[in-house]
């Protein structure tokens, strides 16, 4: 929590709606249909594969010219900055501000801050943004695409999660990592290892295939990161976790039986409290009878492809 308000807007894909929903859930306890949310709660753009930006907002007024008198007492030591209007597309029932209007706007709160301007390499951008009938000013903070760049690992596998869809999921399994132990017990190539280890989420990983245990550790290691990848079945994990997360293997590439997959769950039972499983199948009845409660879900989609998202306590 902070007393400061943050704004985040939001760019997904129609097949991304319902999962970007569910993480959302996940980091600030609710959601929004549209693509732009207030909270008190701070997360960093970069960690969700959907957020823009976000705003750690300084000023609010109900005209841009509140804005401006406001602004003109900002100090910034000699720090270089820039302004960048946040309205580049619609963000819910606020329309999309054109070019030279944004221009034109940045210009003018530019003018009214105390500092050096510089737009090539600012060592602060403020940002300034229209929605509905009110206006907000403040630090802007920019989304790096770190998902992006772990697409191309030197091992992968085709029925592995996308990053995407795997740096979603460890959000919704670990939305706030401090003090969490997390563990991904059939962590098959290591798609969602990554992308937790590269949130500082504190994650090990386990399976039972030796080929597959090297190539996750080697995909670990090329994106210069270090984590636990342990070889063995699920019913040799002895510790307890915060929270597992299970990418439930699937029939048609695995042959594993609707018994194993009720076994796994089971034994996840034992070591975690919270379990977040993501299936190609309906299983609510396995997550049932292993002693769990499904407590929110959602629907991950890739075209035709359909993957279900159960947050399980």
């Amino acid at each position: 929590m902070s007393n400061t308000e943050f704004i985040y807007t939001y760019v997904r894909h129609t097949d991304e709606y319902d999962l970007c929903r569910l993480e959302m859930r996940s980091f600030f306890g609710f959601d929004k249909q549209s693509n732009v949310l207030k909270s008190d709660i701070e997360i960093h753009p970069s960690r969700s594969p959907f957020m823009k930006e976000r705003l750690d907002v300084l000023y609010q007024g109900d005209h841009l010219e509140a804005i401006l008198e406001q602004v003109k007492h900002l100090q910034l030591e000699g720090a270089t900055f820039k302004v960048a209007s946040l309205n580049t597309f619609a963000l819910d029932t606020t329309e999309k501000i054109g070019h030279p209007e944004r221009r034109s706007i940045e210009r003018e709160v530019g003018m009214c801050i105390q500092g050096d301007p510089d737009f090539n390499n600012p060592e602060v951008v403020f940002g300034v943004v229209q929605l509905d009938d009110q206006w907000y000013f403040g630090k802007l903070v920019e989304s790096e695409a770190v998902w992006f760049h772990h697409q191309k690992k030197p091992h992968m596998y085709s029925t592995a999660l996308s990053t995407r869809v795997a740096r979603a999921v460890a959000n919704i399994a670990v939305p706030h990592p401090a003090d969490v132990r997390a563990i991904d017990p059939c962590c098959g190539i290591g798609t969602v290892l990554v992308e937790g280890l590269s949130m500082g989420i504190n994650i090990v990983g386990r399976d039972i295939n030796p080929l597959v245990v090297l190539g996750s550790r080697k995909n670990i290691a090329y994106f210069g990161l270090e984590g636990e990848v342990n070889l063995g079945p699920i019913a040799d994990v002895v510790e307890d976790y915060d929270v597992a997360i299970i990418d439930m293997p699937y029939n048609l590439f695995t042959h594993i039986t609707p018994e194993a997959q009720l076994e796994i769950l089971k034994e996840a039972r034992r070591f975690v409290k919270k379990l977040v499983v993501v299936t190609i199948e309906t299983i609510d009845h396995m997550v049932d009878e292993a002693g769990f409660r499904i407590v929110d879900r959602c629907i991950a989609k890739k075209g035709l492809f359909l993957r279900q998202v159960l947050v399980c306590e």
